[in-house]
């Protein structure tokens, strides 16, 4: 799922400041492009924010990190006492 919309559903109004270099390196590239400043600033900043977010869940690993990861959960739970502590006390929220 993607963030960017189209210009039709377009109704908040976002402001920024930028140099004149950080400008017109951002209107070269739309150009670039083919597409409008607004649409390729806003294309752009979407993609960095979708990756930002993906990001905090998706994690890249090698074959053989992925099989280490599997075989460490695979394996029978061991004994925990601080778990074992945490989870014998009330929540803060529930605590009253």
């Amino acid at each position: 799922m993607s963030a960017i919309a189209g210009p039709s559903t377009r109704s908040a109004r976002l402001g920024l400041r930028a140099t004149p270099e950080q400008e017109g390196v951002l209107r070269r590239a739309a150009e670039v492009a083919h597409k409008s400043l607004t649409d390729f600033i806003l294309d752009s900043a979407c993609l960095a924010a979708e990756q930002t977010l993906l990001d905090q869940r998706l994690f890249m690993v090698s074959g053989q990190q992925y099989r280490a990861l599997m075989d460490l959960l695979d394996q029978p739970a061991q004994p925990n006492e601080g778990l074992r502590d945490l989870f014998s006390r009330k929540a803060p929220w529930n605590a009253a």
